[in-house]
């Protein structure tokens, strides 16, 4: 079944897989306030809440800044964590939706897998989205890209590949 998607909401899947242990990219991937280091179109993270000691509860204020100008803020609160395995979480703010990691390794690689599903919370964003849809999407995917490639030379790891499908149907 297709699911039909309003102009200001957008599903992603992204796929990054890299030759790095599982724990250094699970481990880099969850200090999250030290993306702006490595991952180019993250502009700042901030600490709101510290959660608990497992990283439950979190709560952490994004700016993210793509190819196009403009900037983003959102908060994410960690709702789900399992080790080595999965992160979830829930934005608020210009963006509202919920984020899903997925890690998984064999044969010497690691896939990260980032599920996106929400919808923008800014006026002018909306009243656009409409005609800008596609150039949201590109910019989205110039993003995911920027931190794949970042996390590979962080590593020291072959990037064997980065791909992003849009509008997906299967977000859980």
């Amino acid at each position: 079944m297709i699911s039909k998607v309003s102009a200001s909401e957008f599903k992603f899947t992204t796929e990054w897989r890299i030759s790095a242990p599982l724990s250094e990219v699970y481990d880099t991937i969850t200090q999250c306030h030290d993306w702006p280091m490595w991952w180019l179109g993250v502009e700042k993270v901030e600490i709101l809440v510290p959660g608990e000691a497992s990283g439950v509860g979190s709560v952490y204020r994004f700016t993210w800044r793509g190819r196009i100008p403009y900037s983003l803020t959102f908060d994410m609160r960690v709702t789900r964590l399992v080790p080595l395995a999965l992160i979830e979480g829930q934005a608020s703010g210009e963006m509202v939706g919920s984020g899903r990691w997925c890690f998984f390794y064999g044969d010497g690689v690691t896939t990260v897998r980032y599920e996106w599903h929400v919808r923008t919370n800014r006026p002018w964003m909306n009243l656009i989205a409409p005609l800008a849809r596609p150039l949201f999407s590109w910019n989205h995917h110039q993003v995911m890209r920027q931190g794949a490639m970042g996390l590979a030379h962080l590593l020291n790891a072959d990037l064997k590949s980065v791909h992003t499908e849009r509008y997906c149907n299967r977000v859980r």
